[in-house]
């Protein structure tokens, strides 16, 4: 299949998948006159109006099952959230039903360069940046992929832009087999999905295949000190620790060598991580020649993307944070260690396979107190007993009338749950705002307590 163009006009071809991406890829293989099912093993409420939708744009649908009733197709769309190992997967592979993802189809309908984010943490926040920044040079560019908009609804407006900048998840790199980036950015890589990947290993292999089909012509841009394979693309690194490293924070400066481009606190992203995040826009802005004036003007200008240590209120002298967006213990540790003063942590979720013990390092000392929710609850409570004072309280809403009773005047409240959102919301989306509601909500008499 690699190599291969693919004339989709009556080929028999299954959508695995009906989130945003998996609809996106449906659409897309709609309008190439491909003769298309789709398929979704939720039972949730609204899956038989979905499936009347596509059936009467004459789609053939099956939802609520593990499994196809036939597996004669000529192509397989995976999408991102599919893990390979369920049953359909399976089943059609055994059928040799060749398979790709929605990248992959998206990327090979797109007709302007593609730049490339990978990375456990930031990819979100670096992708915005980039876009900003093609956007402040006059370059038409948009901010696709794992962010939100799949790459297969950008596919067909791609002839009138410069650049689609698509962030990239390491599901949907384990699909690939032509996604080749004009610049790959990799941003870092700590613990996490290891509910789907065996270990770090394996979650690290899924995350190089991004620069397996570069060739010299093609840049990478990695953070210093990763574990790579050999690279074809031209390498550039960079790191807010390490000196020596092509882009690094100096004195609070965001450096291009020795060369000081921005001081830091002239933007609106605080800390070593989004140091990174920046010292990775700025290089490959670098790469495509984009001029220093619009970086400079789109660094100072750019907003963070709400959920990521998101300042929702200030009462009574308390600080209340959203940093829902943090499903992974690097990400949670990152925030504790970024708000000054003593925390309240409110932490929990969907069980994705981390072990929490050695992060009770980095918030001994810091953490006034963890209110623990969600599924994994109890498995916190017994890694941070020792260290923290742990109270178990089940659910977000609880979660936050607890911290309003325990705050105090210069103090902070943190959702940065370190877990994924899924036992208990929709996505880190709806749990953020959620929370958001729930500080809303608080009685006056909480933030007339807290002005005493």
């Amino acid at each position: 299949m690699k190599g291969e163009t693919i004339s989709w006009t009556g080929k028999k071809t299954v959508v695995l998948g009906m989130g945003r991406s998996g609809q996106a890829a449906a659409e897309w293989l709609l309008a190439q006159k491909a003769e298309v099912t789709v398929f979704d093993e939720s039972k949730r409420g609204g899956m038989k109006e979905l499936a009347r939708r596509w059936e009467g744009r004459g789609v053939r649908s099956v939802f609520g099952a593990e499994t196809l009733p036939a597996t004669r197709f000529d192509h397989a769309i995976l999408s991102p959230g599919i893990d390979p190992r369920r049953p359909v997967v399976v089943q059609l592979r055994s059928a040799k039903v060749p398979m790709f993802g929605e990248l992959e189809l998206g990327a090979r309908a797109c007709l302007c360069p593609i730049v490339a984010v990978t990375g456990t943490n930031g990819k979100s926040t670096t992708a915005e940046l980039l876009a900003a920044v093609f956007q402040a040079a006059g370059k038409k560019a948009v901010a696709c992929g794992n962010l939100g908009q799949p790459l297969c609804e950008v596919a067909p407006v791609s002839g009138g832009l410069d650049y689609a900048v698509a962030e990239v998840s390491s599901f949907q790199l384990e699909t690939i087999v032509t996604f080749r980036p004009r610049v790959a950015v990799y941003l870092n890589l700590t613990a996490d999905h290891l509910d789907r990947y065996a270990d770090m290993k394996e979650y690290g292999a899924a995350k190089n295949r991004m620069f397996e089909n570069q060739t010299s012509e093609d840049v990478a841009v990695v953070q210093k000190g990763l574990a790579l394979p050999k690279l074809a693309a031209r390498t550039v690194t960079f790191s807010a620790t390490d000196a020596s490293a092509d882009y690094v924070l100096r004195d609070g400066w965001l450096c291009a060598g020795t060369d000081r481009v921005i001081r830091q606190e002239e933007t609106k992203l605080p800390g070593p991580h989004n140091a990174e995040n920046l010292l990775a826009t700025l290089a490959v802005a670098d790469a495509e020649k984009i001029s220093r004036e619009a970086v400079k003007q789109a660094f100072a200008s750019y907003r963070p993307l709400p959920h990521r240590c998101e300042v929702v209120a200030v009462r009574g002298g308390v600080t209340w944070i959203n940093d829902s967006k943090a499903t992974n213990l690097d990400a949670m540790e990152r925030a504790v260690l970024g708000v000054p003063g003593p925390v309240i942590l409110i932490a929990g979720g969907k069980d994705k396979g981390f072990d929490f013990g050695p992060s009770l390092a980095h918030l001994r000392g810091r953490v006034r107190a963890a209110l623990l929710i969600g599924e994994t609850a109890e498995k916190i409570e017994k890694a941070w007993r020792e260290g923290v004072p742990c109270r178990r309280v089940g659910m977000l809403e609880e979660a936050v009338k607890r911290a309003a009773a325990l705050a105090s005047p210069g103090e902070t409240v943190l959702l940065s749950p370190g877990c994924s959102s899924y036992d208990q919301f929709k996505n880190f989306e709806e749990r953020g705002e959620t929370y958001r509601q729930c500080v809303k909500a608080l009685p006056q008499e909480e933030k007339q307590h807290h002005e005493r």
